[in-house]
């Protein structure tokens, strides 16, 4: 049997300070976890079914549907208030060790306030977890994720000092509903969006812009409320999707924003690739170094990523998430065994496609695709919730499981010429040297050199060499004995 390599250099340049074997065999710890995450508004639907109250995100997008880009809302959604059953059985076909998912405040306490309790709210969310613990599948809870209920904002939202109050006597309530199957439990989903899109850039409901002066507005907190906070956390929970870049800005005197008070202008390289969302640009090394940097700068506390994902405009095959998860997980694992950052969990978003907020349903995040033109808001599977399932399975990045097999031996009674590598090098370059695909690692250290035209001259029949530069086939053609081994490809024939 002939067997033809399809060479493109003939020195494969490693740059990290780890072998490849080495970065294959990692695998995640044992006890990390693996989830998939939602948020009620965003999927929930049943806007007013029930005893629900309204939410400021419904009156938001009731009075002001102009600020959303398509005129939707979340009034259905992925009727995931009639459909948890199905969704329970998505979290158990991907084999999520939790679920992240949100209370509806509104839909418990209707009025915001704990004296009026909505049973059939209440039935909804025992009978999700309760499902949930049946398939072997923890419940992770976040309390508010920007649904604040509506009375509450017509006396001012959150700028009240009252809401402090409100918050803590609904937090109570939860933990005694369900506490009993809850052990893990987040406060606030990204309260600086909650503060900078609803009150800041007033994209987002309240849709407040009126700020006042900088005193008023960014209060420092005291050295009572410091010692206060300090040590209150179990862990920290972060949502990070992308990297900016930032460079040193003065800005002109005017109307006061986070923006101008943070001093630095943000930029992106145009050369990283994109998502859907204009703001989502793939940066896996991001990823490390933001690990990095909340390990160092909040004394090595537990980090539980409890949002991390790719938009797309709803392809089931879906090979850019695939491969986004990929580079990411890739350099989550290096945080964790080179170094030694204490990550204990991975939560995807989303398990399936929702409303995403201002961009209605023309950005999706999910694992599931979501029909929502059918009155059944059908679920499809995508190619990228078989990659996650796997990752899961394994513990290990990107690894599908599978058997070995010898492909030559399998074929071989059929296929004579087979090709085993096709530009060895370029793929080492691009995915270990430059980053520029996956796994995407970009580690500086010393180089290895692994010098392979020994290997190919004592073990191959035959090269094929893929080029157009005459003068590379020379070079091949002199390695190679008396260039009876080297066969020109098409390209430089037609030359």
């Amino acid at each position: 049997m002939k067997l033809k390599v399809l060479l493109g250099a003939f020195l494969i340049q490693l740059l990290s300070r780890a072998t490849i074997s080495e970065v294959i065999n990692k695998k995640f710890p044992d006890n990390f976890l693996f989830g998939a995450a939602t948020a009620a508004y965003q999927i929930e639907g049943a806007w007013n079914e029930d005893g629900k109250g309204e939410n400021i995100w419904d009156y938001f997008t009731h009075t002001r549907p102009y600020m959303i880009i398509t005129l939707e809302n979340g009034d259905v959604a992925c009727d995931s208030y009639h459909k948890y059953l199905e969704d329970v059985a998505m979290l158990k076909n991907l084999g999520v060790n939790h679920y992240r998912f949100s209370l509806s405040w509104s839909r418990i306490l209707p009025t915001g306030h704990v004296n009026k309790v909505n049973q059939a709210g209440v039935n909804y969310y025992k009978n999700l977890i309760a499902a949930l613990k049946e398939n072997g599948i923890e419940p992770y809870v976040t309390l508010y994720h920007w649904d604040l209920p509506q009375p509450l904002q017509e006396i001012g939202g959150w700028p009240n000092p009252l809401l402090v109050d409100y918050f803590a006597d609904y937090a109570k309530l939860a933990f005694s509903l369900f506490g009993d199957e809850v052990k893990n439990w987040m406060t606030f989903n990204e309260p600086k969006q909650a503060c900078q899109s609803g009150y800041g850039y007033g994209i987002n409901p309240p849709g407040s812009r009126l700020e006042g002066f900088l005193k008023s507005r960014l209060p420092e907190f005291t050295p009572e409320e410091i010692d206060y906070i300090k040590g209150t956390h179990d862990f920290l929970a972060l949502n990070t999707y992308t990297t900016n870049l930032a460079k040193n800005q003065d800005f002109d005197i005017g109307y006061p924003s986070w923006d101008s008070d943070s001093g630095v202008s943000k930029y992106v390289n145009e050369s990283w690739d994109g998502a859907a969302s204009f703001w989502l640009k793939v940066v896996p090394w991001g990823m490390r170094k933001l690990l990095n940097w909340v390990d160092q700068t909040y004394d090595h506390p537990e980090i539980f990523i409890t949002e991390n994902g790719f938009s797309d405009r709803g392809e089931l095959e879906d090979q850019k998430r695939i491969d986004y998860y990929a580079e990411y997980l890739s350099n989550i694992l290096q945080a964790i065994h080179e170094d030694g950052v204490n990550v204990t969990g991975y939560t995807a978003w989303s398990l399936m496609d929702n409303f995403e907020w201002n961009m209605a349903y023309t950005e999706r995040f999910g694992f599931y695709y979501v029909d929502f033109d059918s009155p059944n808001r059908t679920r499809t599977i995508k190619k990228s919730a078989e990659y996650y399932k796997n990752v899961i399975a394994t513990k290990r990045r990107g690894n599908l499981g599978g058997i070995t097999i010898d492909s030559c031996t399998l074929f071989g009674d059929k296929i004579k010429i087979i090709m085993h590598l096709i530009n060895p090098a370029k793929l080492c370059w691009m995915r270990f040297g430059y980053g520029n695909a996956p796994p995407g690692y970009i580690v500086n250290g010393t180089g290895n050199y692994l010098n392979v035209h020994g290997f190919l001259k004592h073990r191959l029949k035959q090269i094929t060499l893929t080029t157009t530069n005459l003068d590379q086939y020379k070079m091949v053609e002199s390695l190679y004995l008396d260039g009876s081994q080297v066969q020109l490809s098409k390209e430089i024939i037609l030359k």
